[in-house]
């Protein structure tokens, strides 16, 4: 059964018979060459066949072997992380294609795969399970299957359409905003109109490393740091709440992240790995933030 299923089966059955074709050509050859006073010609002919299948045979043989070791696990087709141009110029295909009253299928994913989409997409929808919020676009004749991975992630029902649903914001920085930054010992806000920064704030505190030093019991060690980022995320609240602003991006170290989050409401969050000083690091971390994945299904 399961050789069926993965074309096994069928591989199988032509080895066999190219085998049995050219066992049959070997018996002729040995044949000819005692009756007849051209088998030199004959031997030639059929040993050219016979190389012919043996190549066949291996070939065959190796593809099977190829579908035996897959274990049927699936694997996107391709990935690809996009920024700037490269980004712009791959909406602008997706945007440009057009199809039938309910040709394209657009929605996202975090979570369970909607119905629409797995009617779509088949067993390949199971690949949507490895990735975070997602917004997959697909049409009825299986040319495009692609999920996207973007900065913002929009709560957008499967709809289907004559072209993909795609809002340039959720992909890239548009109008007034800003990115701030934020680590245990860190923090940098910039003020951007699209991608162009417009004013900047950011410093450093004084926050004690991970490890006690210098004769400090451990207990009292973690006590004044965490005293240290506490008072670092008052500043950080403090300069957040300068810039007044109602688009706010917040990111940076995870856990620090998460807690100035719950007071400050930012449209969305993210981690990144962003090390330096505090404007080179905002630099970095705008750099991570606005991209996309892209995964071929």
């Amino acid at each position: 059964m399961i050789d069926e299923l993965l074309g096994r089966a069928s591989l199988k059955e032509r080895i066999a018979d190219l085998e049995d074709e050219n066992e049959r050509l070997r018996n002729r050859y040995e044949a000819e060459s005692e009756r007849r006073s051209d088998a030199v010609t004959a031997r030639q002919e059929a040993e050219e066949r016979q190389n012919r299948l043996e190549d066949r045979i291996a070939q065959l043989e190796g593809e099977l072997e190829r579908r035996e070791d897959d274990d049927g696990e699936l694997e996107f087709r391709r990935h690809e992380r996009l920024r700037g141009g490269r980004l712009e110029e791959v909406l602008d295909r997706l945007e440009s294609f057009r199809t039938g009253p309910e040709g394209a299928l657009t929605a996202s994913v975090s979570g369970a795969v909607p119905d629409d989409l797995s009617e779509a997409l088949g067993e390949r929808a199971r690949l949507l399970a490895d990735l975070d919020a997602c917004l997959v676009c697909a049409d009825d004749a299986g040319l495009v299957s692609v999920a996207l991975e973007p900065p913002l992630s929009p709560d957008l029902e499967a709809t289907w359409s004559d072209r993909f649903e795609l809002e340039r914001e959720w992909f890239a920085p548009a109008g007034r905003h800003a990115v701030a930054l934020v680590r245990a010992d860190l923090f940098a806000l910039g003020v951007y109109d699209g991608d162009e920064r417009v004013d900047y704030r950011g410093f450093e505190s004084d926050v004690k490393g991970n490890h006690s030093k210098g004769g400090f019991s451990q207990a009292r060690f973690e006590r004044i740091r965490d005293d240290q980022i506490d008072d670092h995320l008052d500043r950080c609240r403090a300069a957040i709440d300068e810039y007044g602003g109602e688009r706010l991006y917040l990111v940076g170290q995870r856990g620090v992240v998460d807690t100035l989050a719950a007071d400050v409401d930012p449209l969305a969050t993210a981690a990144v790995d962003a090390t330096g000083a505090p404007k080179s690091a905002l630099e970095d971390a705008v750099r991570s933030f606005w991209r996309t994945d892209l995964y071929v299904l």
